[in-house]
This record gives C-alpha cells, structure tokens and sequence, in this order.
C-alpha cells in the first residue's frame, strides 16, 4: 500500500517523465511545498534528461549515429523502470546511476 507521501506527490512525479520540459514543470510544482517521492523521482528524470543530452551530442558525434542508437535503447529501458515505478508509487532507483543521481542532484 502506498504511503501518504508517495501519495501526494505521485501526480509531479509522473509529470517528471514527460520529457524535458515535464520534468521543469515538476521541478517548479514541487518547489512550493516539497514532497521527498516527486524529489526523488525528478533526480532521477534530471539525471536520465543529462545522459540523453550526452548521447545525442556527444556520443553520436564521436562514436556515431549506430553506437548512440543502443545508449538510446538502453537510456529508454532505464526511463521505462523509473517511470512505472513512479506509476506504482514506488521509490524505484534506476539501474546503475540511480544512486549516483539522488546523490548528485540532492538539492532538487
């Protein structure tokens, strides 16, 4: 069962998720009454948002278009995890930056 927490702040964590400008929109709405669960999962979408960037950039200009389509999958496969947890009501870290996001952007 979900806890209060998780609860009210489901409806931000979601928005986060859907893409860049859904997790700006997130940031801002939970700026005025911090809720921990949509915080935690706007780390963990502002982290996904900085690795996509990367790869779009700068992998696919210095590996190429193949190499930055598979980190395109596997950053795709990390985002899905993040968002169902987010749709479950769970505190979910994505696989292998998970922790490294919490930890990074810690003042959101």
């Amino acid at each position: 069962m979900e806890n209060l927490t998780a609860k009210e702040g489901k409806t931000h964590a979601i928005i986060s998720y859907i893409t860049f400008i859904g997790t700006i929109i997130a940031l801002i709405l939970n700026n005025s009454a911090k809720n921990s669960f949509a915080s935690f999962h706007i780390r963990q979408m502002v982290g996904l948002s900085i690795l996509s960037f990367i790869n779009s950039w700068v992998i696919a200009s210095i590996l190429g278009r193949f190499v930055s389509f598979g980190v395109f999958a596997f950053l795709a496969v990390l985002w899905f995890i993040g968002f169902i947890g987010a749709l479950n009501g769970e505190e979910k870290k994505v696989p292998i930056f998970g922790d490294y996001f919490q930890d990074w952007f810690k003042s959101l």
